[in-house]
This record gives C-alpha cells, structure tokens and sequence, in this order.
C-alpha cells in the first residue's frame, strides 16, 4: 500500500497520540482494512459522587481525527477537569440531553453501570462499554439488554490468557491506594471508631489489619497499610498470589484462607478489608455475621468486594454522602465505585488500559474486534439477546 507524504505524516501523528495514551505499549500502526465510521456517546455519570468519564479529550481526537463521530455530554468530563471546551477542540459535539448520546451513539462509553433511565434509553445494536457489575444488577435490567440485543462490554471482565484483567487492575490499584487512609479516619473516636492510631507510637502497638484477597486490591491496600506501620495479615486461598505479596517486600503475614484460619483472623482485626474477587461473578461470602459478632467492638470492616456483592454478610451498598453504618457493633464502610472521587486519576489511568479495546471496536466494528481479540471476548457479557459470560450466567443461575 502506498502513502502519499501528508498521510504519512497524519498516520504518524496519530501512532504519536497512540503512545501518549499507552506509553508502555509498542506503538501499533492503526489501519483497517474495512472502513468502519462509529458513532460514539460519552455520557455524563449519574450516580452520586461519580465524576469519571468515559474517554479523554486526547482519545476523542484520536477517534475523530480517524473519521468516526463523537458525542460528549456537556459536563461529563468537568469532574475529571475537562470542560467543553477541550472535547470540542478535540473534534467532539457536544450535546446538552442524556437522551441526545443514546439517540446518536451506537459505542456508549460509560464508566459505571447506568442508571434505570439511562437503561429505559438503550436500543438495538447499541456496545455499552463500563464497569458495569451486572451480577449484581437488578433483573430488569438484564432483561433490558437481552430483549433489545444490546452487546454489553464490562471493563472488568477483559481478562487476558494468563488471567491477568487489564482494565479492572488500574481501577483496582487506585481503590487499593484509597483505602488505608479512609481506614485511619474511621478508627478515629470523632468518627465512632475505637480511637486507634494505624501506626502506633513506641510503646504502643499498632493496629492490626486483616485484608481478605491477595489480588489487585489487597496487596496495594497491604503495601499503604505497612507503609503507615501497621501489623497486616493477608489471606488468600492462592499461594501464587500469596508469594507474590511475599516477594513484593510490604512484610506483610501471608494466611491460607481456610474457614479456621478466616474467623480467627477476623477476630483479631482492628480493620478488616474485603477484596475478595471472582471476575464476572456475584462475590461468595466468607465472613459469616457470626465473624462480625465477635469482632472487637467499633472495629472497622471496609468491603470493597461490595461492587460485586460484598463478602461480608453484613454488608450492604453505602455512598460517599453516608458512606458507613454500625452493624454487630462494627463500622461498615462499603461504597461502590470508590474511585469516582478521584476522578482525574481514575479516568487517566484507565482510559490508558481500555483504550485499546475502544480504539479496535471503532476501526474494526464489534464482531471482527472480538474474533481478533480473546481478552475483549472475554469483556463480553450479553450480545445477541443472551448471556454469554459464563460467571454472570452461573450467578444469574444459569439464564439464557
């Protein structure tokens, strides 16, 4: 194929791009050999204290410097510190009626699950791209997406061949980075805790911390905790995942997660984080309300598995405007979508990692992107009016 020198150097510029918002990947030559034009609606979020968006003003560029479409919002990206301004120099339209993205776009990228009128406004041939958790989504809208054969895409089911979940792992990094000074706040007497100082002083010993789960989440919850000199015990019932805490030097008590070991642990536990993960499926419960019961008195249990369903049996959705509740004499912190408040991060870092697999759907359209790419079938979750992720059937129990 022949380039003529002002294509060269357009193709170029955006392979530039490319890099920019990928910067520890190769950069990729973006060509199809099929011309695909998409349109793509960026909505705001809706859900309280959720200031993401679903694509940066550098990859609506990107997209609209390639030919496809882009409809933004207006207000979508000023959590995120993007205003109007910036995607509409970046090629974007921006439209002023959540109805208005659903009515043009055929690529919806969201960032969390949308809302029961956001549903109401999906149609045939609409890709819905989020962290959508629909395990734990109400009935009805399961059904919305296989009555109108929406193809869902949940960013924290794109899982490569060696299991690793790229997408997932960014956001999962930031909730982890969140969580120990959350915890340091809600021990503290002002807040109902038990008035324990994470790190103690000399002479005085720390407090002791149990995080369930040795993935994303736990482990970077483990290396902020010790940094803060707190005692921490990691459980897993993977001993993979368990030498890797090991080896990544945070001195962190590594515990097979056995039934015996769990209670024992949680009964010691100043704070308890549940970061228990089964990609795609409703999260088991492994702290039982008799655990909680025998916890000391305003201890604190952080469920940050409560995206998929919690894993302790006590707990139950909360938001940042009443993000705790006491039950069994034990303070519960369990917001979802706990990186929405740091928004700017959250949106870099995992525009970055799902970049590639927006970029491949908009080139290529759905069907070829998912026969080229086995970790974005895995992200597949509903197309053709069925369920085709095998955990969220299993959790739906095995609806079709």
């Amino acid at each position: 194929m022949m380039l003529s020198s002002s294509g060269l150097t357009r193709r170029t510029n955006l392979e530039i791009q490319f890099q920019l918002l990928c910067p520890s990947d190769p950069i990729q030559p973006l060509h199809s050999t099929r011309r695909i034009h998409m349109d793509i609606g960026i909505p705001k979020q809706k859900r309280p204290f959720d200031y993401r968006i679903g694509l940066t003003p550098m990859g609506v560029k990107i997209l609209t410097d390639l030919g496809h479409r882009c409809y933004v919002e207006s207000g979508a990206g000023q959590g995120s510190g993007f205003d109007d301004e910036r995607y509409r120099q970046a090629g974007a339209q921006i439209v002023y009626a959540t109805e208005e993205i659903y009515g043009r776009g055929q690529l919806i990228l969201s960032v969390s699950r949308p809302t029961p009128a956001e549903f109401e406004l999906l149609q045939e041939g609409h890709i819905l791209c989020g962290f959508l958790h629909l395990a734990v989504s109400h009935p009805a809208k399961i059904e919305i997406l296989l009555e109108r054969q929406v193809a869902a895409i949940a960013y924290e089911t794109i899982q490569t061949a060696d299991g690793h979940l790229p997408v997932l792992s960014v956001a999962s990094q930031i909730a982890g980075r969140m969580i120990a000074p959350i915890a340091a706040q809600l021990l503290q007497n002002n807040s109902g805790g038990h008035g324990i100082l994470l790190g103690g002083v000399p002479g005085v010993p720390p407090a002791n911390v149990v995080i369930l789960g040795a993935g994303m989440v736990g482990s970077n919850a483990a290396k902020m905790f010790k940094a803060m000199g707190t005692t921490v015990y990691v459980l897993d019932t993977d001993l993979h995942k368990l030498q890797q805490v090991e080896e990544s030097g945070c001195n962190a008590h590594t515990i097979v997660a056995y039934d015996f070991n769990i209670a024992k642990a949680v009964q010691r536990a100043d704070v308890l984080v549940g970061a228990v993960l089964i990609p795609g499926a409703r999260t088991p419960i492994v702290v039982t309300r008799e655990m909680v019961r025998a916890m000391k008195p305003r201890s604190v249990i952080m469920d940050i598995s409560i995206d998929q369903g919690g894993c302790v049996e006590t707990s139950h959705p909360t938001t940042y405007q009443s993000p705790t509740y006491i039950e069994e004499g034990v303070i519960h912190y369990c917001v979802p979508n706990m990186t929405g408040v740091v928004a700017r991060t959250m949106t870099h870092a995992f525009n970055n990692a799902a970049w590639p697999y927006i970029l491949k759907i908009a080139e290529q359209g759905l069907e070829r992107a998912l026969a080229d790419d086995p970790a974005l079938r895995h992200g597949l979750n509903t197309h053709d009016g069925q369920i085709v992720h095998p955990a969220l059937r299993e959790s739906l129990g095995g609806a079709a």
